[in-house]
């Protein structure tokens, strides 16, 4: 049991003898404990050492044991101010690590991973070995069956462990069926979403520590492999181009009502809380109609009706009252 604070098991068993008679010498101990005398005399230093047992003067060296609460617990006081003295050294090792693995194996800084499940094994481990922030671009296509269509069960487990997401989804995901709400979903746990065109790359971040960049060639359409990037100057410059673009995409909000609900002239229906979210995130007629399940000219109908409900006359005029009314 002591083992934790540098006490083999004899010099526990020496421990325990000592605290049953509160006062002892090394021949009385050593014949309770079935052990030889320089065994029990070298345990006994150990005790000693740590503060668990002391001293008294005389012939033969008669040792007395110090209360076990105030014993153990002076020494557990001192295991911790050791353990908080390595933590705080922790930042700055990993910052010599990362100095040195950069230039020490070149040839380790970046592994090909392939077979869409290990893609996704590694997809998960790498989420779950965050401890502060998960950036990315996320894109079509995925490694994940599910792809869009539901949504990301471990982002959803971290980010109520306090995990940070930042996202930044390329205009192409608003055709696929089911991103809105899984978007929804990540949103109101607490994930950062944004939106931009022409994303370069699908990529995933884990911390300044580790990212993936998908292996794609044209007209793939799964995700069957992937480079894992370590601490390197090339990780240095995914980080930097994922801020670049953070700073200019546009940021999605899912529609949500003012409390107040006489704020507004008539309840919106779910659908056009929906209509609201996609056109505020750049979709076009075409593209929110695939997510709304709706024809090209439903689509043109309804935003008419919302121009008409709130008195815009353009587009942007809509656009403009919805966020005057924090809906976008």
């Amino acid at each position: 049991m002591l083992e934790a604070i540098g006490l083999n098991e004899r010099d526990e068993a020496v421990y325990d003898a000592l605290i049953r008679r509160t006062r002892a010498n090394t021949a009385e101990l050593a014949a309770d404990c079935r052990l030889s005398a320089q065994v029990t005399s070298r345990s006994l230093r150990s005790l000693v050492g740590l503060g668990l047992a002391s001293t008294a003067p005389g012939r033969p060296v008669t040792y007395v044991a110090v209360p076990p609460d105030s014993g153990l617990e002076a020494v557990l006081r001192e295991r911790e101010r050791a353990l908080n003295g390595v933590r705080s050294q922790l930042s700055d090792l990993m910052a010599l690590y990362r100095a040195g693995s950069r230039f020490a194996h070149p040839g380790e800084l970046v592994e090909v991973i392939s077979d869409r499940d290990e893609v996704n094994r590694n997809w998960a481990q790498m989420q779950r070995a965050t401890r502060t922030q998960v950036r990315g671009f996320d894109c079509p296509p995925y490694a994940a069956a599910a792809g869009h269509s539901e949504p990301n069960g471990t982002e959803l487990e971290l980010l109520g462990r306090g995990v940070k997401y930042r996202v930044i989804y390329d205009s192409s995901v608003l055709d696929l069926p089911g991103w809105l709400e899984d978007v929804t979903a990540g949103i109101r746990r607490g994930e950062q979403a944004r939106i931009a065109p022409g994303l370069p790359t699908k990529l995933a971040i884990s911390d300044d520590r580790i990212a993936m960049l998908p292996l794609l060639r044209p007209g793939d359409d799964a995700v069957t492999a992937s480079y894992v990037i370590h601490p390197s100057p090339l990780l240095d410059a995914l980080v930097a181009l994922f801020e670049s673009v953070w700073e200019r995409s546009v940021q999605i909000r899912p529609f949500t009502p003012p409390a107040d609900e006489d704020f507004l002239p008539d309840q919106l229906s779910q659908d056009e809380e929906k209509l609201l979210t996609l056109l505020a995130s750049g979709a076009t007629d075409r593209s929110a109609g695939r997510a709304l399940g709706w024809s090209e000219r439903t689509v043109q109908r309804h935003i008419t009706r919302l121009m008409r409900r709130f008195g815009a006359q353009t587009r942007f005029q809509l656009a403009m009252e919805a966020t005057r009314r924090g809906w976008i």
